[in-house]
């Protein structure tokens, strides 16, 4: 059976950017579900899944102008509409050395309901200075909120959201037993890096 790694997390925290530094270190197949999260939103939605369904109707304005907390919980509900998929796909992939992926589908207590060891899973959350901060920087913010009338307040609802989530996803962690990491920007990523390796009983490779 193929090792399978897996880092989940919320948006923001740097999974991204560690999964990528592990699989090319390690010679991992790395696999970003966000990538995909477009096609399961289609698929969940041609199935009849009411999140999915809901997601592909919606404008900008009608998505991010909603409740955070309502938005939080949403996305929640919504991994778990997708989930079959995420894991559907990884089953497909072989790769001797094995698999390291990563995004916020991975919820520690869908992963705790795939049997997934503490040993082959792990989060990271930004705190939401940090969340902030680097979504300031991200170009691709300005066409997520197109369409909304309030830029601003729509934004605050998504970081409000992201900030929520993050909380959700460190109490599943503490309550199933696994790892979470908060990324306050204190450490390097290659310190970053070397801690989550060593987690996952890597060798510590220094760059």
């Amino acid at each position: 059976m193929i090792r399978t790694y897996y880092i989940g997390g919320s948006p923001c925290a740097g999974k991204s950017t560690v999964t990528e530094i592990l699989s090319q270190r390690y010679h991992l197949y790395y696999f970003k579900v966000d990538d995909f999260l477009d096609e399961y939103t289609k698929r969940g939605a041609l199935k009849g899944y009411p999140i999915c369904k809901k997601t592909v109707e919606m404008s900008a304005e009608q998505i991010w102008m909603r409740d955070p907390l309502l938005q939080c919980r949403e996305e929640f509900e919504f991994y778990e509409e997708v989930f079959e998929y995420v894991s559907a796909d990884l089953k497909q992939i072989n790769c001797e050395n094995g698999i390291i992926t990563e995004g916020a589908a991975y919820v520690p207590k869908l992963i705790k309901q795939l049997g997934i060891p503490d040993s082959r899973y792990i989060s990271i959350t930004p705190t939401k200075e940090f969340q902030l901060a680097h979504y300031r920087t991200r170009k691709f913010v300005p066409y997520v909120l197109e369409g909304c009338r309030d830029k601003e307040k729509a934004f605050s609802n998504w970081m409000d959201r992201d900030a929520l989530f993050a909380q959700e996803v460190q109490k599943q962690c503490y309550e199933n037993k696994y790892v979470s990491i908060i990324n306050d920007g204190s450490a390097s990523v290659d310190q970053l890096v070397n801690r989550v390796a060593v987690h996952f009983g890597f060798p510590v490779i220094e760059s």
